[in-house]
């Protein structure tokens, strides 16, 4: 476990995850997380972050191997294609770009979007528009692109997540709160202005650097891949077992 852990915190120091915000613009309920002020600089301690993080990842393994459905929320540009590639690999549903507020709470005017999105693109693959003005087309590609970024990736969400992933608590604080309004467990990377009561399992790190963020995301799709491939096995084995004692039922009654 020692050597694990020795390995976890010199990964996280070379993926600059120890870097928290200038002390002036820090959130005291994060106190608990920092080691140090270093001219200036807030210092996450990475022992606290590798163990929340191990938390963090055992809940989304057991989540995803439930079947769980999953959005990761990344607003940040730096953080836009990170998430949405860690989405694709788990088959998860994520938000970039823009949270629209009431993305949870008030999902069924949501969904009334998603199905404008819908139809406009559908009206796009079959007519190209061909009906309307030169204006009128333009307006609705406009409209097309905006609601394509802020709802592109929840097209296929049938209902409210059961599991909130997010990139950075501060700047997406609607989207967790939205979430724990519902009761919708969530993990989150905090950094050291953001408040980590608003997250379920909030995991201490640097929210800022690319390499910080596409080691911790990467450590959550890790962690949903894996509990997506235990359920798929789970399932597979019951189905099996089923179906063997169907077969011996049957020769049972053959025999009777």
């Amino acid at each position: 476990i020692m050597a694990t852990t020795e390995k976890t915190l010199k990964e996280m120091l070379d993926n600059a995850v120890h870097f928290g915000h200038k002390s002036s613009k820090w959130n005291p309920r994060m106190k608990p997380f920092i080691y140090a002020n270093r001219g200036g600089v807030h210092i996450i301690d990475l022992s606290s972050t590798a163990e929340k993080l191990e938390e963090a990842m055992k809940f989304l393994t057991t989540m995803a191997s439930e079947g769980a459905t999953m959005l990761f929320v990344g607003t940040k540009p730096q953080s836009f294609e990170i998430i949405k590639k860690a989405a694709k690999e788990c088959g998860a549903f994520y938000i970039i770009k823009k949270w629209v507020p009431g993305c949870l709470t008030n999902f069924s005017t949501i969904k009334l979007r998603i199905k404008r999105l819908k139809d406009l693109k559908k009206e796009r693959e079959e007519t190209d528009f061909e009906k309307y003005t030169k204006k009128e087309k333009g307006q609705m590609i406009k409209e097309i692109n905006t609601l394509e970024d802020a709802f592109g990736g929840v097209e296929e969400l049938k209902g409210k997540p059961k599991v909130v992933i997010v990139a950075d608590a501060r700047r997406d604080v609607i989207a967790l709160t939205e979430a724990k309004k519902l009761g919708i467990p969530s993990v989150a990377i905090v950094d050291t202005n953001a408040d980590p009561g608003l997250v379920t399992y909030p995991v201490p790190g640097n929210d800022d650097a690319i390499k910080s963020l596409q080691y911790l995301i990467g450590k959550f799709e890790e962690a949903v891949v894996k509990g997506r491939k235990g359920g798929k096995a789970k399932a597979e084995k019951e189905e099996k077992e089923k179906a063997e004692m169907a077969e011996k039922a049957e020769k049972a009654e053959k025999a009777e």
